[in-house]
């Protein structure tokens, strides 16, 4: 999230609310920032921070812009305003970038020779500095705690606020000493930000900073990215892994003697990361390897290197992304699945930051998962079993994303509690491209689906949150056993519903729908399921069923079932869609106006609005704003953003 991120983030768009053409904060933003306007959720955080209730939490992904959201303020409050951050880079990269536009800045961290230190602490003491960033590591220090209390803190920004969450994927302890720190300070205006934060996260983040207590602005935009290819594939080993990452690394990079851009490939550990690089390289890749374990010298020359487009590729575990700012990132793939899907999506989000196509490919197999078990029993061995308990908790989530059966993108925008961004359907990750080819090559496996979802949703209902998934599992395939006649469930008409179907498919169905948002489980001891609004929609009818049906691995293969799709790439680009003859004329104006709309916004015409949702556009021929609920690949994000163009173009306004 470096500041170059910052100013090439709110860019000029249109989008920019909250003033006219005399509106100051505009003038602030053009004159200091040079940036043409603001993204609506920036403005609305930084409504938030000078009006009322000075209190903000933002969400949005790496890269979208949070900076801004500080940096804005700080340049027009009067004091100081104080910035906490891990990154020493970071810090550095932002307050070069702010004294160069005319705003005073300066950071305080160990790398800093003792004079220096002493020379800035004066600064901030005397009040020189519009920002001063620093570390969460040096609140614990009672002299410098001291010295912010004396200085004229005006607004404290926290940045990478999901650190303070115990039970986050990335737990720093120094971030418990914050919330400490604002109630010594007492400060006017407090500003959160962090670019993954389940509903969970965002909680603790408020409780442990205090934000509880007063009213405080909530923004979570920014997590939709459409332009990226999501995928996920179940591999059998080292070959199968390196097939797939050689057909990604030719889909979305083309030829090592001349890429289309740049790639980032995550391990799980230090030692794989190298395998990775070295595997790179003999394919003709400019490739190195970057982990905690290299010093640190070697690991900024890496980093400045990719940056620089002198490597194509680096190798990395974790450890690497934070702050790298390189916009042509074509493909990000996990050769091992990380810790959690919140560790996923910041690191797959480093992918095509210039708005451009992009790839993210996640590949799993059987000892990846051991791995992870054991990296789990590892970073439990102090002794808080229950900490290890909830980070094995979190990676199985990213297990049911790996096995998702709808849409890839709406998956993590519901993970996030990002209803608002959902797509209805992104239309090109490999399940929405499994979907549709399905469903074009045989029109009644879509019945089929629509048939099946709502059998196993009757069930749920009607189980009543009386037992878990397997028991209603034997509930659909009519076992009749004491655990099912105890439950009452022999005498339902459910009973039976799927009986041709084995054990091992009618769970992976259940799963499938808590994947799908259509089933969730109850937060208790021992978690039983129950049928969403979302799921009641679908079984009523009133939503369409878009759900790939489970494919398990055959006795006799060892290659059956893989994730999404359950090809070894994405499937190839297909002909438009057919359209009759007397609608073609309106489906051509409607792609015209698509192409238009995608120039104008920098995007890939499919971000926009894919070929089948133009064919359902002209089919339904929809009125309304609501109308477009019902139509397939219309979430809530497109209605929003392009659904009045598309009803104009309908309607011949």
């Amino acid at each position: 999230m470096g500041d170059r991120g910052a100013a090439g983030e709110a860019r000029a768009t249109g989008e920019g609310r909250g003033g006219g053409a005399d509106d100051p904060l505009r003038e602030v933003l053009r004159d200091r920032f040079q940036l043409d306007d603001f993204r609506p959720w920036q403005r609305e955080a930084i409504d938030a921070i000078l009006g009322s209730p000075g209190r903000a939490l933002v969400v949005a992904p790496t890269g979208g812009g949070k900076s801004l959201t500080y940096q804005l303020p700080a340049a027009v409050l009067p004091g100081t305003t104080l910035v906490l951050s891990p990154l020493v880079a970071l810090m550095e990269d932002q307050v070069r970038s702010l004294s160069l536009r005319g705003v005073p800045a300066t950071f305080l961290a160990s790398t800093l020779d003792p004079a220096a230190r002493r020379e800035r602490e004066a600064g901030l003491a005397r009040g020189a500095y519009k920002l001063v960033y620093a570390a969460p590591e040096r609140l614990a220090s009672d002299a410098f705690v001291s010295l912010l209390q004396r200085a004229a803190i005006e607004l404290v920004a926290i940045d990478e606020a999901h650190c303070i969450a115990q039970w986050g994927h990335d737990f720093r302890p120094d971030y418990l000493r914050i919330g400490a720190l604002l109630a010594s300070l007492r400060p006017k205006r407090i500003l959160a930000c962090t670019a993954t934060a389940t509903p969970d996260v965002r909680r603790q983040i408020r409780e442990q900073l205090g934000l509880d207590r007063a009213p405080c602005v909530e923004v979570l935009r920014g997590f939709a990215r459409p332009n990226l290819h999501l995928s996920a594939r179940h591999v059998d080993g080292a070959k199968d892994a390196r097939a797939e990452v050689s057909a990604a690394f030719a889909e979305a990079l083309g030829e090592p003697s001349s890429p289309k851009g740049a790639a980032i490939v995550y391990a799980a550990t230090r030692k794989q990361s190298e395998q990775w690089a070295e595997t790179l390289r003999g394919a003709g890749w400019r490739a190195a390897h970057y982990h905690a374990g290299v010093d640190a010298d070697t690991r900024t020359e890496v980093a400045e290197r990719f940056s620089s487009g002198e490597l194509d590729v680096v190798a990395a575990t974790n450890a690497f992304g934070m702050g790298i700012d390189r916009a042509d990132v074509r493909l990000v793939v996990h050769a091992q699945p990380p810790g959690s899907i919140e560790a996923y999506y910041q690191e797959v989000g480093r992918a095509g930051r210039d708005g451009g196509e992009a790839h993210g490919l996640l590949l799993c197999s059987g000892s990846d998962i051991a791995l992870r078990r054991r990296l789990v029993a590892s970073d439990g061995a102090g002794g808080d079993e229950e900490l290890a308990a909830r980070a094995w908790t979190l990676f199985r989530e990213l297990l049911l994303y790996l096995d998702a059966r709808t849409c890839r993108h709406d998956f993590v925008l519901r993970y996030f509690g990002d209803e608002q961004e959902t797509l209805g359907g992104c239309g090109h990750c490999d399940v929405c491209a499994a979907l549709d080819q399905n469903a074009e090559a045989d029109p009644e496996t879509q019945a089929e689906v629509r048939v099946i979802a709502q059998k196993a949703l009757s069930a749920v209902a009607r189980a009543q949150k009386r037992a878990g998934l397997v028991a209603i599992a034997e509930m659909l395939r009519g076992v009749d056993s004491e655990r099912t006649r105890r439950f009452g469930f022999t005498e339902l008409s459910t009973f039976g519903l799927l009986r041709d179907r084995s054990e091992d498919w009618v769970v992976a169905l259940l799963r499938s729908l808590v994947a799908a948002g259509w089933i969730d489980l109850t937060p208790s001891e021992h978690p039983v399921p129950y049928v969403t609004p979302a799921g009641w929609d679908v079984m009523k009818g009133r939503r369409e069923a878009r759900l790939a049906l489970p494919r398990l691995r055959p006795a006799s293969s060892k290659r059956g079932a893989r994730g999404g799709g359950g090809s070894r790439s994405p499937p190839s680009p297909r002909a438009a869609p057919a359209v009759k003859d007397e609608l073609r004329p309106l489906f051509e104006r409607l792609r015209e106006h698509r192409a238009s709309v995608a120039k104008s916004r920098g995007v890939p015409p499919y971000v926009v609005a894919h070929d089948k949702t133009l064919v359902a556009l002209v089919e339904e021929m929809p009125r309304t704003l609501d109308d477009l609920r019902d139509i397939h690949g219309f979430g809530p994000a497109r209605i929003a953003e392009y659904g009045r163009g598309f009803l104009d173009v309908l309607t011949g306004s």
